[in-house]
């Protein structure tokens, strides 16, 4: 899996996150993003947004 960097991350994006309680079976969930929440400009884990379904989790994939 890649690490993006936050200005590789937009809103409106279709991408592949990993929420938190998923980190352990690494299942990936689809959405659009909806807000950026991770305010540096990078992460080692990925940046964490919010999907446009409310979840939360870190960009793994970028689908667009």
């Amino acid at each position: 899996m890649n690490e993006f960097k936050r200005a590789d991350v937009k809103i409106g994006m279709h991408v592949k996150v990993i929420m938190k309680e998923d980190q352990r079976t690494g299942k990936l969930t689809e959405g659009i993003i909806k807000d950026i929440l991770t305010k540096s400009t990078n992460h080692p884990h990925g940046i964490k947004v919010r999907l446009e379904t409310g979840e939360v989790g870190r960009v793994k994939e970028i689908l667009e």
